[in-house]
């Protein structure tokens, strides 16, 4: 019987495979440095091949906040597809080894499971060649009363919106959260995202999702405004939850006419800043189920991205509270 857990996470499913390469690498496949492309089957199997010793790990945005919330101590479990093949049993194993309840079984048939292939140079940059694969075929029929039960809170993933039902699936969730009292919740992904499904995204927010957490870029596309200045009293037309990051400048919480600035924490180096956004999800909303203050979130969720900025790769590691405890 599916438990009953305080956090579901339904997004994209990828297995993240790291690696160090050089400059060489990277002419050779043609990838401009610390770029993002989306590439097809043949040229992920090609890239594969040339990488040397590799790290595979579950991965994906809110998939990393589902493992980061669990490896803090929250009860999780996630919908998302992957192929019944190699690197859909890694993703599996991964998130299982953590404690998360995976809810869809791996597909027998159809395209192989997504992979990132985050080519890691000297100077600690990313250049990342994806392929979706399988992470596109999620569908209506994975989103059950059964597979989402009843969770404390559902989080969304705005790039589930790009696959072909995705806005049906996530309509669904919806309704089934209403129905059992659960919190929505949705990570607006990117700017580009929001601006291919703004009008979409913006019904959603004015009907459905309770809590939205977005970068300023991000706010200000769904929003339509120029500056972040903008977007505080343009956010007086809406009863959400609304936790904004704002990078080196912390993040802002706003909800009825209530705003609570969180100041940055100041680090000596940066290392990497990918998964930052992540991890202050998935503290935020660790904070949240325990009931504690806004105020107390934010300052957790900074806490957390904090240390993730100062390490090579995205994981809230299981011991990361020790030291927020003894701050």
């Amino acid at each position: 019987m599916t438990k009953h857990v305080q956090l579901l996470g339904i997004s994209n499913a990828i297995v993240d495979i790291l690696a160090h390469v050089d400059d060489d690498f990277l002419n050779e496949i043609g990838a401009p440095l610390g770029s993002m492309t989306l590439i097809d089957e043949q040229q992920a199997h090609e890239i594969y091949a040339k990488m040397g010793p590799a790290t595979e790990m579950s991965g994906g945005s809110v998939a990393n906040t589902i493992a980061g919330f669990a490896n803090l101590g929250g009860s999780a479990a996630y919908i998302g597809r992957v192929s019944d093949d190699q690197l859909g049993e890694i993703f599996v194993h991964d998130m299982r080894s953590l404690g998360v309840d995976i809810r869809t079984n791996p597909a027998a048939n159809g395209a192989p499971t997504a992979r990132c292939h985050v080519l890691i140079s000297a100077d600690g940059q990313r250049t990342m060649q994806t392929y979706l694969g399988a992470c596109t075929e999620l569908s209506t029929q994975d989103i059950t009363e059964q597979t989402v039960n009843s969770p404390r809170v559902i989080l969304l993933e705005g790039y589930v919106w790009d696959i072909p039902e995705g806005p049906a699936l996530t309509q669904r969730a919806i309704d089934i959260a209403r129905k059992n009292s659960s919190t929505v919740a949705l990570s607006l992904s990117d700017s580009f995202c929001v601006e291919r499904h703004r009008d979409a995204f913006y019904a959603a927010v004015k009907d459905g999702i309770d809590i939205v957490f977005a970068d300023e870029d991000e706010i200000m596309e769904l929003l339509q405004k120029r500056t972040f200045e903008e977007v505080l009293p343009a956010l007086a037309d809406f009863d959400n939850l609304f936790v904004l990051t704002r990078s080196s400048q912390g993040s802002v919480i706003v909800q009825n006419g209530k705003t609570i600035v969180q100041e940055a924490i100041t680090v000596n180096e940066v290392i990497d800043t990918t998964g930052a956004g992540d991890a202050y999800t998935a503290a935020f909303l660790y904070g949240w189920t325990a009931d504690q203050s806004l105020a107390e979130c934010a300052r957790l969720g900074t806490w957390c991205a904090t240390q993730i900025i100062q390490q090579v790769g995205g994981r809230i590691e299981k011991d990361i509270l020790y030291g927020y405890q003894d701050d």
